[in-house]
């Protein structure tokens, strides 16, 4: 354990997202994600299991120390529904709350089409896979700076 650290951060997650880099995306996937061929096409070729945890609570322990990206218009991204691009389903809105929480700011996620969200999320560092079972439970992170004071 470590003092002020989330505990859901495992030593393979926290190494994740410190060796992650500015710009860099990490995938945050529900279970029915193809997490495990997907992860092996990004950077780091990690995939971080977090079974059973309900995506939003992941994604509060993930950004309790990931900054996200500020230089850039969408450093959140989201799946898109199939044949439905702007309804936004309830684990969806569960993590935009969290996201504009962390933020201080509403922050809305972009929707990605789901074949090209696969491509965008092969390119991401690496991919965190929890035990939501609800679909389009599938989000892109990217990862922003922490400037001296």
């Amino acid at each position: 354990m470590l003092k002020g650290i989330d505990p859901l951060l495992t030593p393979d997650l926290l190494w994740v997202l410190a060796a992650m880099g500015h710009g860099d995306d990490l995938a945050v996937v529900d279970a029915n994600f193809p997490a495990e061929a997907v992860a092996r096409a990004t950077a780091s070729g990690k995939l971080v299991r977090l079974p059973a945890l309900p995506l939003a609570r992941a994604v509060e322990a993930v950004l309790s120390v990931l900054p996200i990206d500020d230089f850039v218009s969408d450093p959140v991204r989201r799946m898109e529904v199939v044949g439905d691009r702007d309804t936004v389903p309830p684990i969806q809105q569960e993590v935009q709350r969290v996201v504009d929480a962390t933020a201080g700011r509403s922050l809305p996620a972009e929707g990605i089409e789901r074949f090209a969200f696969y491509d965008a999320a092969r390119k991401a560092f690496a991919v965190v896979q929890v035990g939501d079972l609800r679909p389009y439970g599938c989000f892109l992170v990217r990862k922003g700076v922490i400037l001296a004071e």
